[in-house]
């Protein structure tokens, strides 16, 4: 999973978000950096039962946040997001012993982009494509 550090980068590069289903953000600097939420249309609760597990679709729970605004929220993209994200510049994806390479194609110049994992090596692919524009 991205840290918050990039993907507070990614935003201050620009990148732009349309919540959906799925899709994982964090509310920082309000002491819940730890607390990844997830996008969804209902909460599905597990509550059990003497006669067994049930499970318990709820519109919120009681601990819910009612609202927040959505710059509030710091969304941090999938690996699958930001390979889609880098669009026709990414070439290829390589595990090189711990660390991980994305190649880019930019204007016929190949760039590697180094991560610890593969979201890590998307996200500043991303960034370095945002600062080659």
């Amino acid at each position: 999973m991205l840290t918050i550090e990039l993907a507070r980068k990614l935003r201050e590069a620009g990148l732009r978000w349309d919540p959906e289903p799925g899709d994982r953000f964090v509310l920082p600097d309000r002491g819940m950096d730890d607390e990844v939420f997830v996008v969804s249309h209902m909460v599905v609760d597990v509550h059990d039962f003497p006669d067994g597990r049930v499970l318990g679709f709820n519109g919120t729970v009681e601990w819910a946040l009612d609202s927040i605004e959505k710059d509030s929220a710091l969304w941090l993209p999938s690996e699958t997001q930001l390979r889609e994200l880098l669009g026709g510049a990414f070439v290829e994806l390589n595990r090189d012993g711990e660390a991980y390479r994305v190649t880019l194609d930019i204007a016929g110049r190949r760039h590697v982009v180094v991560g610890d994992d593969a979201e890590e090596a998307y996200g500043k692919a991303l960034l370095h494509l945002a600062a080659d524009d």
